[in-house]
Parts: structure tokens; sequence; C-alpha cells
């Protein structure tokens, strides 16, 4: 017969004593055998008696009192925000992910939209995290790191355009996305360049650098580039497309592949023929641009593996006195195909 709600919650939480006494070890053992201590040694049998007396009463460790009795947790804080980021910058947060487990850290999303500054460093503060690992959707400051190394954080990372004093920083510089896009389509003998601004929340902080990119690759020269705000919908793709030739251009730097697959194919629907009236170039090097007819000409971006920066994570809540030092995240090039 299934237990009914009321009985379920009933039920006494066992807890270290219960899992002791099945166990036939002290109290420090279960903490030393499931907190997988490694300064103390435990033979084999007895780890694996009282794991087996964990499962048995299905007691699990307490996260907020282990971080209270170590003033700080095993966890690490990746806060998020409203930022489409799309299949490259995905599969480096999963690998990320699974390469902090492994270290075994407890990986928790926070939702930060909202939250600005130092608002959002005393709301992670509040969950003691280890280490806060931000991706620049909410700008840190000095006092923001000052806080919640206060609480107990051990390492703060940043990952973003530009560095924040008193973090380990991965500078991502996305303006140089933009300088090598439109440098490319200038050696192509292109001169009126358009650059994709998307109008979806959370991209300004790559969006804006690479337009910036585009804009340095031109001064001194006779080109000149064109901002095309452009929504992630067939609807405002062809009526872009449909104002082509009023505006003159005869290049676009689509900002990434999927604006870049969204726009050719409007632009060809309205009659406007790639390379030869306007070349198309994207970024991130996805499969589906090189299934294209033409074939999508993209940016490449090399950007550090996620284990690597999982491995910075470890280095730095194990050294929290080390000097903080910055890194360049990623590097570009293009990748030239049909559509230039």
């Amino acid at each position: 017969m299934s237990q009914s709600p009321r009985q379920s919650a009933d039920r006494a939480v066992p807890t270290s004593a219960d899992v002791a006494r099945l166990a036939g070890v002290s109290r420090a053992t279960v903490s030393y055998v499931l907190n997988n201590t490694a300064a103390v040694r435990i033979s084999e049998p007895t780890r694996q008696r009282v794991r087996e007396a964990a499962e048995e009463l299905g007691y699990v460790p307490h996260a907020a009192a282990r971080s209270l009795r170590a003033g700080h947790s095993r966890m690490v804080l990746l806060p998020t925000a409203q930022v489409p980021i799309g299949p490259l910058y995905s599969t480096f947060f999963n690998e990320l992910q699974w390469a902090l487990r492994r270290l075994d850290y407890t990986v928790v999303q926070y939702g930060s939209l909202g939250l600005d500054g130092d608002e959002a460093a005393r709301a992670w503060a509040e969950l003691r995290p280890v280490a806060v690992v931000s991706f620049g959707e909410v700008e840190l400051t000095p006092n923001g790191v000052e806080i919640l190394k206060r609480s107990g954080a051990k390492a703060v990372i940043t990952v973003g355009p530009q560095r924040v004093a008193g973090t380990h920083a991965l500078v991502m510089d996305q303006a140089r996305v933009g300088r090598v896009a439109a440098g490319h389509l200038l050696e192509r003998g292109r001169r009126r360049i358009g650059v994709v601004v998307p109008e979806e929340p959370g991209l300004e902080m790559f969006s804006g650098p690479r337009l910036d990119g585009a804009r340095q690759a031109v001064a001194g020269t006779d080109a000149i580039v064109v901002p095309l705000p452009l929504r992630y919908e067939e609807d405002s793709a062809n009526e872009l497309a449909g104002r082509w030739r009023e505006l003159g251009l005869d290049a676009v730097f689509a900002y990434n592949d999927e604006y870049a697959m969204l726009l050719m194919r409007a632009l060809q629907d309205a009659g406007i023929s790639v390379p030869e009236e306007t070349a198309v170039v994207g970024s991130d090097d996805l499969l589906l641009g090189r299934l294209l007819r033409p074939r999508l000409t993209t940016v490449r971006i090399d950007m550090v593996i996620g284990r690597r920066l999982a491995e910075l994570v470890d280095s730095a809540v194990r050294d929290p006195e080390g000097t903080p030092e910055a890194r360049d995240l990623m590097a570009s090039q293009v990748v030239p195909r049909e559509s230039s």
C-alpha cells in the first residue's frame, strides 16, 4: 500500500548518527566518508559499510550544515541572465559544468535577470559559494568582488570583454570577431558593409564590440559600416531584405551563422544573389552553414575549452592568495567559403 503525503511527511529524516549506528562507526567517520575527506585514512571496507548504511536509510549530507562548518561550500555559482548564447557557447558551458562535477564541485546556475552590480554580488554571496564564474551579463564591480570574497568565495572569475579588479579574468575579445570579418570583406573588394545587430535582449555584450571591431577594420579606408538591427524572425529578415537595394550594401557581417543563414535565405528570396550582389559572413562555424548553397563563409572562434576553465576555478580555490591573472579566452579567424 502506498503512503499518503502525510505519512511521508511524518517520517523522521535520517541523520548521520543513524548512519553511524547502522554502520557501527563514529559520526566523524561518517562525515569523513560521505564528504570524501582525503586527509583521514579510512579502510575501503569501512567506507563501503558507511555508504551502504547511508543508502539503506536514504541519508544524504546536509549541504548547508557542511558549508557552515567550513565557512564555504563546494558550490560554484554560474550566474545566468537572458542570453541566447547559441550552440558554440552552449557546448562550452556544458563542458565546463561536466568538468567541475568531475572535480567534485556542485554547479549551481543562478537566475540573475533584473539584478545589477553590487546587488547581484550580495545575492550571490548569500549562497556562500566557494567560487563564482560570471559571464558578463551582470557588470561586477571591485566592491562586488570584495563582497563575494568576504562571504567566503575563494575565487571570482569573470568571462567577458574586460577585466574586473580582483578577479581572474578570461577576456573575450568580441571586437576581434568583427575586425576579421570586415577585414575579409575588404580584401574581397567590398566597400559598403552591413553589420547585423541582433535586437534580442542580452546580446549587447557580444554585438556591440563586434560592430566596433568592424568599424575599426574599415577605419582609414573608403569603406563604410552600416548597423542593421534585426530580430531572429523571418518577418524581420524579409523586411530587411526588401529594402536591401535601397541601402546599397554589397556585403554583410551577420553577427553569427544563425543570423547569417536567416538573412541569406531572405536575400535570396528577394532576388538578391549571394555572393555576386552581396557577400555574407557569419561566425561560429556551425555545421549547417557548410550544408547551405552557397556554403557560408564564417569566423571560426577557437575558445578555451571548458575543462581548462574548470581547472582554473579549482586552482584559484586551492590558492586564493595567488595573484589574479588575465587570459585571452578566444582566437578568431575567417574560414572563406562560397558566400563571400
